[in-house]
């Protein structure tokens, strides 16, 4: 809506040139290797860590060795498993109300920011998500408990789309 000169009171909405997209939006194909990156990484190095017990706490060397390998295979093979699961179940949506972001199939998480409640927004860029074209949106919102919601894995294009948006309406609730 376009103010007229003469009407110089009037509240002016957002100009929203693109159309919200409907429902529950996946995460990016590119952001599937970033989950299985990370959690490989983090199963392996877990699985390292778990090589010297093994070695220290098994006397019969031929089983100490089967049982470190198998370690060193099957738990960055859960991980990749994992980040597979954890890339099927995350989904965001932005609508009128505000931004909600869902996670999770066993342990379901669904967290919601109400448009009147975000104070302002980070795009954060690692080395990794550069490399992918994707970026993570933090939204800071008012209040104490769980007082940001981070989205990581989002297109670096769709990222700022949704900071530019909700930019926008953080300066129309500051016109209100």
């Amino acid at each position: 809506m376009t103010r007229e000169p003469d009407d110089l009171s009037a509240p002016v909405a957002p100009a929203d040139a693109d159309p919200l997209p409907e429902g529950w939006q996946p995460l990016p194909k590119a952001a599937r290797r970033l989950f299985v990156l990370g959690n490989v990484l983090g199963m392996g190095a877990l699985a390292l860590g778990l090589l010297v017990p093994i070695g220290l706490l098994v006397d019969h060397k031929p089983l100490a060795l089967a049982l470190a390998l198998l370690v060193l295979v099957l738990l960055p093979a859960w991980g990749a498993w994992l980040a597979f699961r954890q890339y099927a179940a995350t989904r965001w949506r932005l609508d009128g109300d505000g931004y909600a972001l869902r996670r999770g199939r066993l342990w379901q998480q669904e967290t919601f920011v109400p448009k009147s409640r975000v104070q302002h927004l980070d795009l954060q860029r690692g080395p990794i998500e550069r490399r992918f074209g994707l970026s993570t949106l933090v939204i800071h919102t008012a209040g104490t408990r769980s007082n940001a919601v981070s989205t990581p894995g989002l297109d670096a294009g769709d990222a700022e789309a949704l900071r530019d948006r909700l930019a926008r309406w953080i300066e129309h609730d500051d016109l209100d």
